[in-house]
């Protein structure tokens, strides 16, 4: 799948409270493998997804959205990327208390509060 039916799809299955672990198992390493061809609101959409379904995170695809993120920038992120990033940042830190160097940088993270 392109980065916008990877995201669509995780979307939709969290939108539905459906957080079959098959799903969730394989969408991390299909957006890994295209995270650079990502856009904000794919990369949005998609971490919001794992957020809300409550499904940790692998570490490489933690790694993989604070690249990109950071790579999209704070001005190209809208207020409901923001938000939804916010969401995946927080979750990430509470199911997981990953290493510092897994965490969004400070500047991200804060940027994504507001």
């Amino acid at each position: 799948l392109k980065p916008q039916g990877l995201a669509n799809t995780a979307w939709a299955f969290a939108t539905l409270g459906i957080s079959e672990s098959l799903l969730f198992d394989a969408i991390p390493r299909a957006v890994e493998e295209r995270i650079g061809d990502f856009n904000s609101q794919n990369l949005a959409n998609t971490a919001w997804a794992f957020a809300i379904v409550g499904v940790a995170a692998r570490g490489a695809l933690v790694k993989a959205v604070n690249v990109r993120a950071a790579a999209i920038g704070i001005a190209a992120l809208n207020r409901e990327n923001r938000t939804q990033l916010h969401q995946f940042f927080l979750s990430v830190e509470l199911e997981l208390r990953p290493p510092a160097e897994l965490l969004a940088p400070i500047g991200l993270r804060d940027a994504c509060k507001q």
